[in-house]
C-alpha cells in the first residue's frame, strides 16, 4: 500500500462479529438490570410487609429520600448514632414518636455527644411522624442492650 492510496486496509471479518456480540451482551445486560429494578423486592409490598405497619415502609422511603443516611447508618455509627441505637434508646418512652419527630424537624445537640443534628424544616410534621414511627419499629441491635450509651471515645476532646 502506498502513502498516496486513500483506501484504508480491510478489517478482519471476526472484528465485526466480536463487536456485534459485545453490543448484544451489553443490551441484554441492561435489559436484565431494568427488569430487576422494576420487580418488587422481598420487603416492598409482597409477603414481607405483613409484619411491619404500613407507615413503616412509608417512613423508610422518606428516610431514604432525605439526607438522613449521610450521617446515620442502619446498624453502624457514622456522624450520628445508628438508627438501631436510636430505636433501642427510645423504645420504651411513652411519647417517643412525637419526641423523635420534633428532633427530626427542630434538630438536636448534646444527646449523643457533641455532634449537632441540623434541623429539617422542609420535612412536614406528618412526614416526621412517619419517619419516627419507622425508626421505633426497627428491631433491637443484637450487640447492645436497650438504652446502652454510644461510645463517647470518638467525640471526646483530645
Amino acid at each position: 500500500m502506498h502513502r498516496d492510496d486513500e483506501t484504508p486496509p480491510p478489517r478482519p471479518r471476526w472484528l465485526g462479529w466480536a463487536l456485534a456480540v459485545f453490543m448484544a451482551l451489553v443490551v441484554l445486560g441492561m435489559l436484565n438490570l431494568g427488569w430487576r429494578m422494576l420487580q418488587p423486592g422481598p420487603g416492598a409490598g409482597g409477603q414481607g410487609s405483613a409484619a411491619s405497619p404500613p407507615s413503616a415502609s412509608a417512613g423508610l422511603r422518606l428516610v431514604e429520600a432525605s439526607d438522613c443516611l449521610r450521617c446515620h447508618g442502619m446498624e453502624r455509627h457514622y456522624v450520628g448514632p445508628s438508627f438501631q441505637q436510636i430505636a433501642a434508646r427510645y423504645r420504651d418512652s411513652a411519647d417517643v414518636v412525637d419526641y423523635l419527630a420534633g428532633k427530626i424537624r427542630n434538630g438536636s445537640v448534646g444527646e449523643w455527644g457533641r455532634t449537632v443534628m441540623p434541623r429539617h424544616p422542609q420535612v412536614t410534621e406528618s412526614q416526621a411522624r412517619e419517619m419516627a414511627q419507622w425508626l421505633v419499629s426497627l428491631p433491637l441491635p443484637s450487640a447492645a442492650a436497650p438504652g446502652a450509651p454510644v461510645s463517647e471515645a470518638a467525640s471526646a476532646p483530645r
